[in-house]
């Protein structure tokens, strides 16, 4: 298993580590494996319960990033699909999780939707900053950003803030009949979605190409399709939108105010016995399979290897739709697979009520990402 220091940092002690996640490359851990471009973690063990962890890859470079922070302070989980390449998403997964501390100790400890919101803002801020530092060197990074998702379990509630189109889904229990709902917890940003493009209109009422419908796709500008994103600067200040990055970036109108935003919305959802899992997943899975499939997938299989079934469920629709088999999808290399399906993270949290009610975490803490190199 000489792979995992290349595709997991994984981090579990029995001591609290206070303050900053740290973490350390493994491979010695039971339950991890690989298989072509898809690296899993069958199952394992987070402050509220099990989770399971599946990535594939498509592009040339992971564009994917992933986190499981688990500890005295509650659970974090965070899915980050960067587009134009990684360095967002990297840099999402480096700085979200440490302001997300910062601002949850300043008050104590406690977790609110400000916290989360400000720990969004912060990592923003620098990932701003860090573009303004490489405009001479790397002026390209303007225009690299990322979708964000987040769940932060804190007592006995569930807090959802997201930035584009990634998405988590509650699997809950229908009463006594064994039945189980697909509820989508997460807000989508993406022009396709009508209300989305509504919001935009409303926010540039001066604009009428503030969204272009190009080759039956909606996109902001005419270029990107999520309309809240962390990076992308060049659509938000005006001194990263021209020269010297690539013309197809570059819009004609001057930009008086930010055309995308990195606010995130975010929903608060009191945790309730019949609350079985949540499914956090970039779009690369949803754009192969429904709420309800993915729910019904997880339910009717033992949770080992869940979100791996996940990931191949939704290989094997990529597979179908190009009139291919599976196992010739798997044969196709990095790069070009991405004509046929995009890079996919799935993290799935099983909860266990008796440990959320009663306000015990297990042990030890846990820090878990998916690597900065694939």
């Amino acid at each position: 298993m000489n792979f995992l220091p290349r595709c997991w940092s994984y981090s579990e002690t029995s001591e609290s580590r206070g303050g900053e996640s740290s973490s350390s490359n493994s491979n010695t851990n039971g339950g991890f494996g690989k298989d072509g471009l898809l690296w899993f973690h069958d199952i394992g063990k987070y402050g509220s319960g099990e989770y399971s962890m599946a990535i594939v890859q498509a592009n040339q470079v992971l564009e994917d990033q992933s986190q499981i922070e688990s500890g005295p302070f509650g659970t974090f989980v965070g899915v980050y699909d960067g587009h134009g390449g990684p360095d967002t998403a990297r840099y999402v997964c480096d700085h979200l999780f440490r302001h997300f501390q910062a601002a949850s100790a300043e008050g104590n400890g406690v977790v609110t939707a400000e916290t989360i919101q400000r720990a969004f803002l912060e990592t923003e801020r620098g990932f701003t900053s860090l573009v303004s530092e490489n405009w001479n060197s790397r002026p390209q990074m303007a225009t690299v950003g990322s979708c964000c998702l987040v769940g932060a379990i804190y007592q006995q509630t569930l807090f959802v803030a997201n930035l584009g189109d990634s998405r988590v889904v509650l699997g809950k229990k229908v009463g006594n009949t064994g039945e189980i709902a697909a509820i989508q917890l997460s807000t989508e940003h993406n022009a396709n979605i009508e209300s989305i493009r509504w919001e935009l209109k409303d926010l540039h009422p001066n604009d009428p190409q503030i969204v272009v419908l190009r080759h039956g796709v909606w996109r902001v500008k005419g270029i990107i399709q999520v309309s809240r994103s962390i990076g992308d600067v060049y659509l938000k200040h005006a001194k990263y939108c021209r020269e010297p990055i690539n013309g197809k970036f570059r819009v004609s109108e001057p930009i008086n105010m930010p055309i995308l935003l990195a606010t995130p919305s975010i929903l608060t959802h009191p945790l309730h016995p019949n609350d079985s899992f949540l499914i956090f997943a970039s779009d690369g899975l949803w754009e192969h399979l429904s709420n309800e499939k993915a729910v019904q997938i997880v339910q009717s299989h033992p949770r080992k290897g869940s979100a791996k079934r996940l990931v191949k469920a939704a290989l094997h629709e990529a597979a179908k739709k190009r009139e291919m088999r599976y196992s010739d999808l798997r044969n196709i290399d990095k790069k070009v697979r991405r004509h046929f399906h995009d890079d996919i993270t799935v993290i799935i949290l099983f909860l266990n009520h008796d440990l959320i009610y009663r306000g015990v975490v297990q042990d030890p803490p846990l820090s878990i990402r998916s690597a900065l190199e694939h």
